[in-house]
């Protein structure tokens, strides 16, 4: 298998994508590879081999992984080799181009009169244990009834192979939400938010990605990626609304713009 290839936004020249065993950085040991129920698509199976680094990732060994359209959950790296699916697509929003529609610009407006955010190393608390537990009861996302405790959350959102913080959404003081966000040398991955269910109606989902676009603005960064998007998943598809963005299809970064205005 040869190396693929993506167009560099910022010139429009193809440039070469390393393949998976290409990628520089330190060995990683697969600890899991097996085929198992897709966690996105009814009746489709999914692979998803499961890696870990033996040392923590750089900045730019991370960003290479990224680019290569890797995941991270906890210490591990995956990245979807399915058998005979291709709808899972990495998704990224090109920062210096992004212009958020009228409805994402009155929710980024309305959170910050009221929310504050505080940015900080990720940590395992009751606080945080509980708060995610109610996220995941309230928005019907429990695959079963048994809450995930502090040992998971540590796992799950704590312990990582990068660079890794938390940006927290307080209310009046009182935590409300949170967002673990990795840094690469020239991107940020939005790895996991969670937030309470009550806060809905102020689209708490939207204004942390906006808050997280100004960061990459404020550092200079080039890209947010934020993971997997599939066409298919209703849980998923709000991501194609972040443009102009890219996805990584047939191992080749592709550019979606906002779609002309129609013509009078």
């Amino acid at each position: 298998m040869g190396s693929s290839s993506e167009r560099d936004a910022s010139s429009g020249q193809d440039v070469e994508l390393p393949r998976l065993d290409e990628v520089a950085g330190p060995l990683e040991l697969t600890v899991h590879d097996e085929v198992s129920p897709c966690p996105y698509l009814p009746d489709a199976e999914a692979r998803m081999p499961l890696r870990v680094p033996i040392r923590p990732l750089t900045r730019a060994e991370f960003d290479r992984r990224l680019v290569a359209g890797n995941r991270r959950h906890g210490k591990l790296l995956y990245r979807t080799q399915c058998p005979s699916c291709r709808a899972c697509e990495p998704i990224r929003i090109v920062v210096r181009d992004f212009v958020p529609g009228r409805t994402q610009r009155r929710v980024l407006r309305r959170g910050e009169e009221v929310v504050d955010v505080e940015i900080g190393p990720p940590v395992t608390t009751r606080e945080r244990v509980a708060l995610y537990n109610l996220h995941k009861h309230g928005r019907g996302l429990m695959r079963d009834d048994v809450p995930l405790g502090a040992a998971g959350y540590e796992a799950f959102l704590v312990d990582s192979c990068c660079e890794t913080f938390e940006m927290r959404y307080r209310l009046g003081g009182r935590l409300v939400g949170v967002a673990i966000v990795d840094r690469g040398l020239e991107s940020l991955s939005a790895v996991y938010s969670f937030y309470d269910p009550e806060l809905e109606p102020l689209s708490p989902g939207v204004f942390s990605i906006l808050k997280q676009l100004e960061l990459c603005r404020t550092w200079g960064l080039r890209y947010l990626y934020l993971g997997l998007y599939v066409e298919r998943c209703s849980q998923l598809i709000y991501k194609s609304q972040y443009l102009p963005h890219e996805r990584l299809i047939d191992g080749r970064w592709r550019r979606f713009d906002r779609p002309a205005p129609a013509a009078p």
